[in-house]
């Protein structure tokens, strides 16, 4: 009797994921063997995250062919690929790939329950395919190695020949220099590289879609094979035709790209990098509010380019220093130099709005409504100080500091920026431990000093519920802190809530007798507030009671100047050393006072509460508007 030339694989394969697991434990002694036509080379097998590339043909046990991928065998001459362990595929592939090498044949008896009458089975036979008899599948192995699945689809499959240098990847709108060439799976060749590479830039239909997506994923100098299928193949400057073809294989050397950044996602704010600078983007750039020194030169983008200042030639040299995060120079320009690297060049393009129109003091040479272009140099930088190791008194100056600086910007009307300097020393501060019961006693004032210069931040910016919030953090604490009953109280009476301003209101009276001259001032302007509201919403209903049934009233809205209504804002600046104390009265010299920017509260917010009253007046519970 001569020797069985096949081996039983039913159970070869090391450990698998708990989903192939379970789906190996359909098979049994004899349901998947194994017959090698074709020794390959190596000792190298396929496994989970490998993508295959194969030859393979279909036959029942007497030999007749019922599919093959071969062009002698009816097929259409093209090799196959799968991503083990990721893409979907009968039983007996996921178990029989593994035992491989590349370049070997082998013969495998499946047992329908290993292949398409598999229960469950994640794929479908192809028509009229006899998947309830015992098969051969004959599988050539032409080449395998690990591969990154981009598109979920695996339209877009990337392995990498070489690896890159650093961890930056081009993104639109980047400009890209790549040696390409492309071929068929089978090794048609498409497009031929070229001695010269080719430049494009990302987003701009310079290169099909499949491509432009692989290398987005790749890194500088990195050579890979980018597999992409028909859906992802689209017409491009690179291929300008893509007719009849399923699927092609580039094979790409990213030799360089130039980072542009759009800033702003509209087109108007763009940096681009001239000379690369030192260390890794993004973790070695100046992310964090530092210490900047850079070369910069302005010009307007007037056709001339007429220079407006050159720190080469107007700052005797010396490049500008300056703290981010201060506002000391315009958006713009900050927002180029966080994403840079020491030693970096670039130039950045910028509208008006993010260059000088808000932006003081403006350069005698830029008009009004200019567009900008720096050319900047970040010759260094110095990260913040970091506190590990720092004495509690020590880190209360580094607080004081930074408060100090908030201050500062919330005087200037910069709301965010003073508000990020605040939120700065209160997320380190989570990381502070006070030594005694004194020092938590400062620290904790600090804390909610703090907490209530935020509201007040987001009480200039319009946000009146965030600033409720920021109020919040104080009072869960502390009930009858009269500065976070005051805050919360205006708070309130700008978005609206008067009846919740009135509470507060009294109880800091409660909380505090010598409170009671501020709490009465307060409710004092809550009241003409109240009527004030009550008057416009009179004003704005005005007629619609008048008309006959079925007719309809106009609602009149105010201008914008009669919705403008001054308060008086307080924000806390006292020394973080101080003791305790709760009463705005007596901490009066330790508090800047800023003159409110009127009326930010939305509409119905302010007209509704009056309203409702106004319809009481009229005798009226309900009310319907055609």
């Amino acid at each position: 009797m001569a020797e069985d030339p096949y081996s039983d694989f039913s159970g070869s394969k090391k450990k698998a994921s708990e989903e192939a697991e379970k789906r190996r434990k359909k098979l049994t002694p004899g349901s998947l063997m194994k017959a090698v036509v074709r020794s390959g080379d190596g000792d190298a097998t396929p496994s989970d995250g490998d993508q295959v590339i194969f030859h393979y043909t279909t036959r029942t046990e007497d030999g007749a062919v019922v599919y093959s991928t071969r062009a002698e065998f009816g097929g259409k001459g093209k090799p196959q690929r799968l991503v083990l362990g990721k893409s979907k595929m009968i039983l007996g592939f996921a178990e029989a790939f593994p035992t491989m090498l590349k370049g070997e044949i082998s013969i495998f008896k499946m047992k329908p329950e290993i292949h398409y009458a598999e229960e469950d089975c994640p794929v479908e036979a192809p028509d009229g395919f006899p998947k309830d008899v015992e098969l051969n599948f004959e599988i050539e192995l032409l080449a395998f190695s690990k591969a990154k699945v981009i598109r979920e689809d695996f339209g877009v499959v990337k392995t990498i020949v070489t690896e890159g240098q650093g961890w930056e990847s081009p993104r639109t709108p980047y400009e890209v220099t790549a040696r390409v060439c492309a071929t068929t799976l089978d090794g048609k060749v498409i497009l031929r590289s070229k001695e010269e590479p080719y430049f494009f830039t990302l987003g701009k239909s310079e290169v099909p879609e499949g491509l432009e997506i692989g290398i987005g994923s790749m890194a500088k100098s990195e050579k890979a094979k980018i597999y992409v299928t028909r859906d992802y193949l689209s017409k491009s400057t690179l291929m300008p035709s893509m007719e009849g073809l399923e699927e092609v294989v580039f094979e790409v050397e990213l030799v360089h790209f130039i980072q542009v950044r759009d800033m702003l996602g509209d087109g108007r704010l763009i940096k681009r990098r001239i000379v690369d600078g030192r260390g890794e983007f993004p973790m070695d750039c100046p992310l964090h509010d530092s210490l900047l020194r850079v070369h910069y030169k302005g010009m307007l983008l007037n056709g001339e380019k007429t220079v407006f200042y050159d720190t080469r030639v107007d700052n005797n040299g010396e490049p500008l220093e300056f703290s981010s995060g201060e506002g000391l120079v315009p958006e713009g320009l900050e927002m180029a130099v966080r994403l840079m690297l020491p030693g970096e060049v670039c130039s950045v393009t910028c509208p008006p709005d993010y260059a000088y129109d808000k932006f003081t003091p403006r350069p005698e040479k830029v008009p009004e409504g200019a567009r900008v272009q720096w050319e900047i140099e970040l010759i260094d930088f110095k990260k913040p100080k970091d506190w590990t190791g720092l004495t509690f008194e020590e880190i209360m100056d580094e607080a004081d500091k930074i408060k100090n600086t908030g201050n500062r910007l919330f005087k200037e009307g910069k709301f965010e920026l003073a508000k990020a300097k605040y939120e700065k020393v209160l997320r380190e501060y989570n990381h502070v431990n006070p030594p005694d019961d004194e020092a938590g006693k400062i620290f904790v004032n600090s804390r909610n000093l703090l907490h209530l210069n935020v509201a007040a931040c987001y009480q200039k910016l319009g946000e009146c519920r965030k600033s409720i919030e920021s109020c919040n953090k104080v009072l869960d604490a502390n009930p009858v802190h009269v500065k976070a009953l005051y805050r919360r109280g205006m708070a309130h009476m700008q978005a609206g809530d008067f009846e919740e301003a009135k509470q507060d209101f009294e109880a800091m009276i409660k909380a505090d007798k010598s409170a009671e001259p501020d709490a009465t001032a307060a409710l004092a302007k809550l009241k003409q507030k109240e009527q004030e509201t009550e008057k416009k919403a009179r004003k704005q209903f005005k007629g619609l009671f008048d008309k006959k049934p079925g007719e309809i009233s106009e609602v009149v809205l105010d201008s914008p100047s009669d919705n403008k209504i001054e308060e008086k804002e307080q924000i806390e600046s006292e020394n973080l050393k101080d003791s305790t104390t709760t009463n705005p009265s007596t901490e009066r010299d330790a508090e800047f006072a800023f003159e409110g920017e009127g009326e930010r509260a939305g509409f119905f917010s302010r007209l509704f509460p009056s309203a409702r009253r106004v319809f009481s007046n009229l005798g009226l519970n309900r009310c319907s508007v055609l």
